[in-house]
């Protein structure tokens, strides 16, 4: 929120503007100064995975989580974590 509040004062754009009513002006205008002053799309996601991979490579804590697939930022994995950890893995019992 504060990020879009500061585009919008740079742009000279009332925050209470509804997008259907930007002129084409506007939006461009808003267009140029995300694309100059902001990291996006394929970029962003491309940097994003740089720092992951940098941290599994230092081979520090957090990489080591991201290397096994668990919680990163100290979450309970005695119970929950499921989105990080996949599907429940059923023990099978072996035949005699």
């Amino acid at each position: 929120r504060p990020s879009s509040l500061k585009i919008l004062q740079e742009a000279g754009i009332n925050p209470d503007t509804r997008v259907k009513d930007l002129t084409e002006d506007e939006v461009s205008r808003l267009r140029e100064i995300i694309e100059k002053n902001y990291t996006v799309e394929g970029d962003l996601r491309r940097q994003v995975n740089m720092d992951i991979k940098r941290l599994m490579d230092l081979g520090c804590y957090r990489g080591i989580r991201h290397r096994r697939g668990l919680p990163v930022r100290g979450q309970n994995t005695k119970t929950n974590a499921r989105t990080r950890k996949g599907p429940k893995r059923i023990a099978t019992a072996k035949k005699k």
